[in-house]
């Protein structure tokens, strides 16, 4: 395992540049000059250049991603257990950069910036900006870095946004994008809550039409929004857990207006530690920024919108997000998939709502750590850290027509694997016949074991992770073992052969000798090699023949192209019904 350490002390440091004449056009129109980045760097830069990672942040956040600005600070970075030695982000192969977005307040020019034009803080006279202006204000900087091609753009939340923006509008500046906890528009609930918390800011009496600058400024309104923006990042079950209807100092109502209950007092407590640190107006601009943000607009449709990406991306969102769920995620995944771009995707299970993409750091951790790595060495065998084994399930596929599985499929062929598991067919196939491969898979360790291992895989449900792609999009489609276990077998079948042109499955044969003794002689759930489960435990729902799948690939007018019975009995081919412990089978659609 590689060694997790601290980044230790950090400096911020400052890029001007949009010099009056050559102010900086926004896409207002309006235009902006000079204007000043903060931004910090972690790691060494390589001779070549070719290291560079991005780290976009979310609403609240700043340049500070990790590390500590002194010895006495008693929070390191808001991503500190991400980026360091030995983390996902690892200082000690990459160099990363992560900048204050134009508009913000910590350092880089906004709304408290002071205005050449009067020598006075611009307030609301500064020009709304948006997240595309923000990333063309990075560009700036990633340049003046001499940097012309980033590994990485990565980001949550917000931060999320900007790298689909780098994404789409630079797709020769960067090699792979990571979006974390993130939308490709800001939608209905979103903007409404982002309106409630700008009219608590301007309906506070000291908001002075924005020229608080040298007043006591809008505190009140501030902190009102920032609780209502607390609120969405947490979740039902995160809140239940951790305040339930705890009071915080008494054990009994005080009938008076004031805060009693224990989760009452915390979003005071956000409330006043925002106000703090974070410039009214800067909130105001950058909820705005965020609300415009629709990478559709202007296209036909969101999938056209993304056909020139060329990044490798990984997304990811939690459970129970309820800010951007995963829907929104998966919106993006499935164009993305349907212009066969390389995408991974992981719906994580968490009950920590939005805030997860900070909390949840073991399985961010390596899903992000792997994907990087095969980015920065496409050739390697693995990520560092825990290798992938195969499950059990995998174990007995192997024997069960792995090798048979990977001959029938034709060198540099797009193959789609449905119910992946961690990886070990994929990965076969990729490495003997050099497909271009994606994986879908329902279960969340084995897919985090995938993708931390390089490969494309989709989280999905494979009764449900079909409908998505378009017809014949695939020249293969592999289902190893994994046809007893899904809950529709017609509606999965007939889909598989709509959306590749053969489709390649294999199952454990009910009707094997071995089951009807167990059966007929004992009485008992027969247990196999490849039926292996208690009758209490088994996942399989389904428990069929080979005569059984000839019957069922006839009704539904499904040509049967090959059928190959596996076993060591002599009598295997000339009665596979009885010998054969697995079928393997090559199937198409009877109109092709």
């Amino acid at each position: 395992m590689p060694r997790e350490e601290n980044i230790g002390l950090v400096k911020t440091q400052f890029y001007t540049f949009a010099d009056p004449p050559h102010e900086m056009v926004l896409e207002s129109g309006e235009k902006l000059g000079p204007i000043t980045l903060a931004y910090e760097t972690y790691g060494d830069l390589t001779p070549e250049k070719d290291n560079a990672i991005l780290i976009t942040h979310a609403l609240s956040g700043d340049a500070h991603v990790a590390g500590t600005h002194r010895v006495d600070d008693r929070k390191p970075g808001w991503w500190d257990a991400m980026v360091g030695p030995g983390k996902a982000f690892d200082t000690d192969k990459y160099f990363v950069i992560c900048s204050n977005v134009l508009g913000g307040c910590r350092g880089s020019t906004g709304p408290s910036s002071i205005n050449p034009a009067t020598d006075a803080p611009y307030g609301i006279d500064f020009p709304l900006v948006t997240i595309g202006d923000m990333v063309r204000a990075q560009k700036e900087l990633i340049a003046s870095l001499g940097i012309d091609i980033l590994l990485s753009v990565a980001g949550g939340s917000m931060g999320g946004m900007q790298a689909l923006d780098w994404a789409i509008r630079f797709p020769d500046a960067l090699k792979s994008v990571i979006i974390v906890a993130s939308t490709h528009l800001s939608g209905a609930q979103q903007i409404a809550f982002d309106a409630v918390g700008r009219n608590a800011i301007r309906a506070d009496s000291n908001f002075q039409s924005g020229a608080y600058y040298g007043g006591p400024g809008p505190a009140k309104g501030l902190s009102v929004a920032r609780m209502l923006a607390h609120i969405t990042y947490l979740s039902d079950e995160s809140m239940r857990a951790k305040f339930g209807r705890d009071f915080r100092a008494t054990d009994a109502p005080q009938y008076d207006l004031e805060s009693e209950y224990a989760v009452e007092t915390y979003l005071d407590y956000q409330g006043k530690q925002f106000v703090e640190r974070f410039d009214a107006n800067s909130y105001l601009y950058i909820t705005k920024a965020m609300d415009y943000f629709d990478v559709g607009a202007g296209h036909e449709s969101l999938d056209q919108a993304l056909s020139g990406l060329l990044a490798k991306v990984l997304i990811v969102s939690f459970s129970s997000d309820w800010l951007y769920p995963p829907y929104q995620s998966e919106e993006i995944v499935y164009a993305l998939a349907r212009e066969r771009k390389n995408v991974s995707y992981c719906a994580v299970q968490s009950d920590y709502g939005h805030d997860a993409f900070l909390l949840e750091i073991d399985t961010l951790s390596r899903l992000v750590g792997g994907f990087v790595h095969h980015v920065a060495c496409p050739s390697a065998a693995a990520a560092p850290g825990v290798q992938p084994t195969a499950s059990a399930e995998e174990q007995r596929d192997e024997s069960a027509g792995y090798t048979s599985m990977v001959e029938l499929v034709k060198p540099h062929s797009r193959v789609l694997d449905v119910g992946c598991g961690s990886g070990k067919l994929l990965a076969k196939l990729v490495e003997e016949r050099q497909i271009v491969g994606m994986g879908l898979e329902r279960s969340q360790a084995p897919l985090v074991t995938a993708v931390h291992s390089g490969l494309s895989v989709i989280h999905a449900d494979i009764d449900e992770g079909l409908a998505a792609f378009p017809d014949n999009c695939f020249d293969y489609a592999t289902l190893s073992m994994t046809f007893q276990v899904i809950e529709h077998p017609r509606l999965v079948l007939k889909e598989l052969v709509r959306v590749a042109n053969k489709c390649i499955l294999s199952f454990p044969n009910f009707a094997h000798w071995s089951v009807r003794s167990q059966v007929f002689f004992e009485g008992i759930s027969p247990i196999t090699k490849g039926l292996p489960y208690s009758w209490d435990t088994t996942p399989n729902r389904h428990f069929f023949s080979i005569k059984d799948f000839r019957k069922f690939c006839r009704q539904l007018d499904i040509r049967i192209e090959k059928e190959i019975p596996m076993g060591s009995h002599p009598l295997t081919h000339l009665w596979p019904n009885v010998f054969a412990k697995d079928a393997l089978y090559v199937v198409s659609a009877m109109n092709r």
